[in-house]
C-alpha cells in the first residue's frame, strides 16, 4: 500500500471519504512540510477534512476561525493584563518598573491565542486556518512568517520557533481572491460537489444504518437538485443532515410519504428563494426520478 492509499485509508477508517488526488495532495503536503489550501463551496467538506486528519492522527486540532479585522491579538497572543495589573500593585513602585521591563512581559503572562499554541505544541498538530478569504489582506501578510517558517515574532519576547511543525489546513470559500504570496506557500486542491458514486460511499460511511434503497435515492435526488437554480446549492454536509433527518423520520423510501419528505427539504434548502423553487411538480419530478436509479 503507498503512502496516497495509507492517508485515504486512514482518513476512511474516521469517517471521512477522500478520493485519490486529495489523499495524494494530503500525502505530499506532510512530505514536504507545506500547508494546503483548500478551496470550494461551502459544505463540500473542507473543515471536515482538517477535523478527520487530527482524528486519524489522534492528535488535537488547533482551529482558527477567520473574520474581518481579524489580527494578532485574537490570532497569534495577547497579553493578561488583570494579571500584569495585579502584579505591578503587589510591588513596589520601583521594582513594577523593573518587572515592566521584564517579567510583566514574560511567558508568565502571555495569552496563546490558535497560532501560537499551534506551535508549541510538543507532538505535531492539525492547525486549521478556516475561510482564511473572510480575513483581509492584512492579516495573509501576517501569516507569510508562520507559514514559511513555522515562526512568530513577539516584540517582548522575540521570536519563537515551532517545537513542532503543524500539519496546516487553510480554507476558502472563494469570497474574495487570495494573495499569490500565500497561495506559493501552499499546496493547492479544489474540492468540487462529488459525483453520485462518491457522495454515496460518504452517506453510508456518515450513516452506517441508512439502507442502500433510501441511500441511493437520496443522493440521486440531491444529485439532481444541483442542477436548479438555486442561491445556495446544498452541499454534502446537507445531504447527509438529509439523510440522517430521514432516518429520524422513519422514512425507508422517498416514495412511501411525500409529505415528510418535503418537510425534511428544511435539511437541504436553506433561503426562502430556493425553497419556494420546490413546487408540488418540481418535487414529484425529483422524487420520479431519484425512484428510478
Amino acid at each position: 500500500m503507498t503512502g496516497f492509499d495509507k492517508t485515504q485509508a486512514a482518513l476512511a477508517h474516521v469517517g471521512y471519504i477522500a478520493d485519490a488526488e486529495l489523499s495524494a495532495c494530503i500525502e505530499l503536503a506532510q512530505a514536504l512540510n507545506k500547508p494546503v489550501l483548500l478551496e470550494g463551496e461551502a459544505g463540500v467538506g473542507k473543515t471536515g477534512l482538517a477535523q478527520a486528519l487530527a482524528q486519524s492522527m489522534d492528535t488535537e486540532l488547533v482551529r482558527l476561525q477567520c473574520f474581518e479585522g481579524l489580527d494578532a491579538s485574537a490570532a497569534l497572543y495577547d497579553w493578561n493584563y488583570p494579571r500584569q495589573l495585579l502584579a505591578a500593585r503587589q510591588q513596589s513602585e520601583a521594582a513594577a518598573l523593573e518587572a515592566n521591563e521584564s517579567g510583566l512581559f514574560s511567558e508568565a503572562y502571555l495569552l496563546e491565542r490558535p497560532l501560537l499554541r499551534a506551535i508549541r505544541q510538543r507532538e505535531p498538530c492539525v492547525l486549521l486556518i478556516d475561510e482564511i478569504d473572510r480575513a483581509d489582506e492584512e492579516f495573509e501578510a501576517f501569516l507569510l512568517e508562520l507559514l514559511s517558517d513555522f515562526q512568530v515574532t513577539v516584540p517582548e519576547l522575540g521570536t519563537l520557533r515551532a517545537h513542532s511543525h503543524p500539519r496546516v489546513i487553510l480554507t476558502s470559500n472563494g469570497t474574495r481572491e487570495l494573495s499569490d504570496a500565500l497561495r506559493r506557500r501552499c499546496l493547492y486542491y479544489f474540492i468540487d460537489y462529488p459525483d453520485a458514486a462518491l457522495e454515496l460511499d460518504i452517506v453510508k460511511a456518515r450513516l452506517p444504518s441508512i439502507g442502500d434503497n433510501l441511500a441511493k435515492q437520496a443522493v440521486a435526488l440531491v444529485q439532481s437538485l444541483r442542477g436548479d437554480d438555486l442561491v445556495k446549492v446544498p452541499g454534502v454536509a446537507e445531504t447527509v443532515d438529509w439523510c440522517a433527518a430521514l432516518l429520524g423520520l422513519g422514512v425507508v423510501s422517498l416514495e412511501g410519504d411525500r409529505d415528510r419528505v418535503r418537510q425534511s427539504f428544511v435539511c437541504l434548502l436553506k433561503t426562502r428563494a430556493d425553497q419556494s423553487v420546490l413546487t408540488d411538480q418540481r418535487l414529484a419530478e425529483l422524487l420520479d426520478a431519484s425512484a428510478s436509479t
